[in-house]
């Protein structure tokens, strides 16, 4: 059985690094239909593994509620709406108190299902039950409507260290045990998708050498590196367009990669050449996500690949020490401590009744206040927060 099923949550407790989430979610349970202008849908978003599913059914569990799934695959026309939604909606439950409709990934609907989403938001005005969807990014155009009808629920990334901490739990009660240095390697590999951890955890677990669940990321690095060297090098040919085949990495990665590590191998002319190549990538790749013709992944190959080999007027040689690309680790470090001030800002403007984005115009003020105790307590400040909160501060005396 893998362990992400064996030791999803069941109750509150269990669910660690989304507290907030948790309670706004039961809150908007509890109080269906109590108000005629309240909200019948709530939108749990954020990125991958983070638990969107899984609190649903936390919530689902303790609120003693009977919980209808569905997923967007299941909305792709009215008519699987209206036999299989409408009915759900409307019914009582035959064994607990209440119910809860649980929608899946509602962002997967494509252009070809947008016919499901006026049946979808006509439902959800007449539902008897409130209705809990999922996604990963609602801010398409597509779901304006559908983004009027909700509650907005924010799920952070998890915090490395509480993922390091579920990882250890699972392990004791697995009665294994795995370096400690490797656990920090993989909760920091995961960047916040505590599903993916877990998953390399039951990998790493059962080799002689969990070590070697991180040696598949160094295998992809030098695939990279081929490629790289393949196509700054080499001459451009029919054989350069396929490079990016074998190497096990996304093409919005690979950008990155190549953006990185362009200045190192053209100057004057060719560098223009090769970053007017990226461009056009780029263009197609933001008409791919728009119009979702996924048939421009071509061009945007072409362009990474055999375009920018042939933006050198020659071959080239000698070692280049490629870098890995900084922008991600940059973005994802700086996400966060976003992500800590936000939610510290969250917390104090409740508390006071005062806007969040007063709250943050003001944080360099708000932070000394909160050097208090009692305020952190009354707060109830997690200890990331605390953290932050010290190393900020510490930081601001020292300047």
């Amino acid at each position: 059985m893998q362990w992400v099923e064996k030791y999803r949550p069941e109750h509150f407790q269990d669910v660690r690094g989304q507290e907030e989430a948790i309670s706004k979610l039961v809150v908007f349970v509890q109080k269906f239909g109590r108000s005629a202008s309240a909200k019948k849908a709530a939108i749990l978003y954020g990125p991958p593994g983070v638990g969107k599913t899984t609190i649903a059914q936390v919530v689902a569990n303790e609120t003693k509620s009977e919980i209808f799934e569905l997923n967007a695959s299941d909305l792709r026309n009215r008519d699987n709406l209206r036999e299989i939604l409408k009915p759900a909606s409307e019914q009582m439950s035959l064994s607990k108190e209440r119910k809860i409709i649980l929608i899946d990934e509602v962002d997967g609907i494509s252009e070809a299902d947008w016919g499901g989403l006026p049946e979808l938001m006509a439902l959800i005005d007449s539902t008897n039950w409130p209705m809990i969807l999922t996604a990963n990014d609602v801010w398409g155009k597509k779901f304006v409507a559908l983004r009027k009808k909700s509650e907005f629920i924010q799920l952070k990334e998890i915090d490395y260290k509480t993922i390091k901490d579920v990882l250890i739990s699972i392990l004791r009660k697995e009665n294994k045990f795995i370096d400690n240095n490797i656990l920090t390697a993989i909760s920091v590999k995961a960047k916040g998708d505590l599903r993916a951890a877990i998953n390399d955890l039951q990998v790493a677990a059962s080799m002689e050498n969990p070590s070697a669940v991180l040696d598949n990321e160094r295998n992809i690095e030098t695939d990279v590196f081929n490629a790289l060297r393949m196509i700054f090098k080499g001459a451009p040919n029919s054989n350069v367009t396929s490079v990016f085949d074998s190497v096990d990495v996304p093409i919005d990665e690979i950008m990155l990669w190549i953006e990185e590590n362009i200045p190192l191998e053209y100057q004057g002319e060719e560098l223009y050449k090769a970053y007017e190549s990226l461009s056009k990538a780029d263009i197609f790749k933001g008409r791919i996500y728009k119009q979702q013709y996924w048939r421009f992944l071509l061009y945007q190959n072409i362009f990474l690949s055999y375009g920018i080999s042939a933006a050198k007027q020659e071959a080239k040689t000698g070692f280049t020490n490629y870098k890995k690309p900084e922008r991600v680790l940059k973005i994802w470090l700086n996400n966060q401590r976003v992500a800590k001030k936000k939610s510290i800002a969250e917390k104090y403007a409740k508390f006071m009744h005062i806007g969040e984005k007063r709250a943050l115009h003001e944080f360099p003020v708000i932070k000394n206040i909160l050097k208090d105790p009692k305020i952190r307590k009354e707060l109830k400040l997690e200890q990331e927060e605390i953290e932050y909160l010290d190393r900020d501060i510490s930081i601001s005396s020292a300047n």
